[in-house]
C-alpha cells in the first residue's frame, strides 16, 4: 500500500483493532484501491472520512443466556456492529455459527457498507450474531435462544434505526423467532425490522434465491460485456448451501453447466451437469453430504474428499462456501485450467494473494462487495415492500433484483474506467462504493 495517507489509515486501524485479522484483511482490500480518490478528493482526505469510516458507529456485545432441553444454563455472546448510517437504517446479516467473534463481525460488517452502497439503494451497514450453533439443537432450543437473543438485541432495532436479516446459521426459522421476540417486548407488528421473513407474515418472493441469483446475474453481465454468454459454459461453485444451490439453478437457466459443487468434507464432480432436484434433496431435505449425491447420482459422478474444488476445470468459478477458501495454489490451478471469471458468492472467500493472481493471470475478479450483492438489494425491497404494505411477484422482484444488478456492474465498470483501471472489478466496486458513503459522510458533517 504505497500511499503514505492509506498506510497511516491502515496501521491506525490494526492497532486499535489487535488480533482481528480478518477486520484487517478487509479493510486492506479497500484502501489499497483508494490512491487514485485521495489524490483527486483531498477534501475527503482533509476531513478524515476513511478514519472514521474504519470506525464502527457503535460496537454492541452481550451475553446471551438460555436453557437447553434439559434445563440447563447455556451461555453464548451476542454482538452487532453498527458500522455506518450514512446512506440509510443500518443493514446486515445475523451470523449464529461458533466461529464468530468480534473480528468476524467486524469484517462483515465493513463489507457490509460498500456492498450496500453499491446497489444505489438507501441502506447502512453493519452485521451482527453469536457464536451460537444451531445445528443438533432442537426447535425449542433456538427458539428459546433466538428470544433471549432479542431480549437484549431488541431496543438497538427499528425499521429506521437497523434492520437484520439472515446470514449463515440463521434462516426463516430464527427469523420467525427473532421476530415473534421483537413484536411481544415492543407491543408494534412492525414488520420492516427484520427482512427474510416468512411469505405469508412479510417476506419478499425471491429473497431466498437472490444471493445466488444475484451472484449469476452479474457474471452474466460480465460475459455479455466481451460479447459472450453462459451457453455451454461448464462452471464450478463451491459449497452446497442456499446461495450455491440457487447459483446453480440460475446458471442452469441460462445455458451453462455446473459440473462441480462441494461441503466440508469433499467436492462431487458430475460432468453430465449437477442434478439440482437431487442436490437439492441430499442436502436440504435428508440433511446429507455431497458424497450421498454422488453415491445417488451414478454414471460419471463422483465423490473427491480433502482435495479442493479448484483443480476442476471450469470456465467460470463461483466460491459460494465461506472466507478465505480459495488460496493462491486454488487460483493457480484456476488460471492454469484456463478459468475466466472467479466471482465470489461468499463474503471474501478470496485471499489477497490469490486475488493478485488471479488479476495478473488476466482472471476477470469480480469481489463479493459487487457480485454477492443481490442478498441485501431484496432485502432492501422487502422492506420497501413492508412500508408500503405491499406484495410483489416472483417475476417483478426477480426483474428488480436483475435490473439492481445490472447497474451494480455498470457502476463497478465506469468507476474503474474513471479512476484509471479500466476494467478492473475490484477498482471500480471499491471505489464505487466508497465515494458515495464518502459523499453523504462530508455532507452530513463531524457526526
Amino acid at each position: 500500500m504505497p500511499h503514505g495517507r492509506l498506510t497511516a489509515v491502515y496501521d491506525e486501524v490494526v492497532a486499535r483493532n489487535p488480533g482481528e485479522e480478518e477486520f484487517h484483511q478487509a479493510v486492506r482490500e479497500v484502501l489499497e484501491n483508494l490512491g487514485p480518490v485521495v489524490d483527486k478528493h483531498a477534501d475527503l482526505a482533509d476531513a478524515e472520512i476513511l478514519r472514521r469510516l474504519c470506525e464502527p458507529e457503535r460496537q454492541i456485545i452481550f451475553r446471551v443466556p438460555w436453557a437447553d432441553d434439559d434445563g440447563r444454563p447455556q451461555l453464548n455472546r451476542g454482538f452487532r456492529v453498527e458500522f455506518s448510517s450514512a446512506l440509510g437504517p443500518y443493514k446486515g446479516g445475523l451470523r449464529f455459527h461458533p466461529s464468530v467473534y468480534l473480528g468476524i463481525v467486524k469484517f462483515l460488517g465493513f463489507e457490509q457498507i460498500f456492498k450496500n452502497s453499491l446497489t444505489g439503494l438507501a441502506i447502512g451497514g453493519a452485521k451482527g450474531g453469536s457464536d451460537f450453533d444451531p445445528k443438533g439443537r432442537s426447535d425449542a432450543e433456538v427458539m428459546r435462544f433466538c428470544q433471549s437473543f432479542m431480549t437484549e438485541l431488541h431496543r438497538h432495532l427499528g425499521e429506521h434505526t437497523d434492520v437484520p436479516a439472515g446470514d449463515t446459521g440463521v434462516g426463516q426459522r430464527e427469523i420467525g423467532y427473532l421476530f415473534g421476540q421483537y413484536k411481544r417486548l415492543t407491543n408494534r407488528y412492525e414488520s420492516g425490522v427484520l427482512t427474510g421473513k416468512g411469505l405469508t407474515w412479510g417476506g419478499s418472493r425471491v429473497r431466498t434465491e437472490a444471493t445466488g441469483y444475484g451472484l449469476v446475474f452479474f457474471v452474466d453481465e460480465i460475459l455479455r460485456a466481451s460479447g459472450n454468454s453462459f451457453e455451454g459454459r461448464k462452471v464450478v461453485v463451491s459449497g452446497s448451501g442456499n446461495v450455491a444451490v440457487h447459483a446453480i439453478q440460475k446458471v442452469h437457466q441460462l445455458g451453462g453447466r455446473v459440473i462441480a459443487c462441494s461441503d466440508s468434507a469433499g467436492y462431487v464432480v458430475d460432468e453430465d451437469g449437477i442434478d439440482l432436484d437431487l442436490l437439492r434433496d441430499v442436502k436440504e431435505e435428508r440433511r446429507g453430504r455431497v458424497s450421498d449425491y454422488a453415491e445417488e447420482r451414478g454414471g460419471n459422478a463422483r465423490f473427491v474428499q480433502d482435495w479442493p474444488i479448484w483443480s476442476v476445470p471450469c470456465d467460470v468459478a463461483l466460491p459460494c462456501a465461506t472466507q478465505n477458501e480459495l488460496d493462491e495454489a486454488g487460483a493457480k490451478q484456476l488460471a492454469g485450467n484456463g478459468c475466466g471469471v472467479v466471482a465470489e458468492g461468499a463474503n471474501m472467500p478470496t485471499t489477497p494473494d490469490a486475488i493478485r493472481l488471479l488479476r495478473e493471470a488476466g482472471v476477470t475478479f469480480a469481489p463479493g462487495k459487487a457480485a454477492n450483492a443481490g442478498g441485501v438489494a431484496t432485502s432492501a425491497l422487502e422492506m420497501q415492500q413492508n412500508a408500503a404494505r405491499d406484495t410483489w411477484t416472483f417475476e417483478h422482484t426477480e426483474e428488480k433484483l436483475a435490473g439492481i444488478m445490472h447497474s451494480v456492474h455498470e457502476r463497478c465498470l465506469e468507476t474503474a474506467e474513471e479512476y484509471g483501471s479500466p476494467g478492473d472489478y475490484v477498482a471500480g466496486a471499491n471505489i464505487g462504493g466508497f465515494l458515495r458513503v464518502a459523499d453523504a459522510m462530508a455532507a452530513l458533517g463531524l457526526v
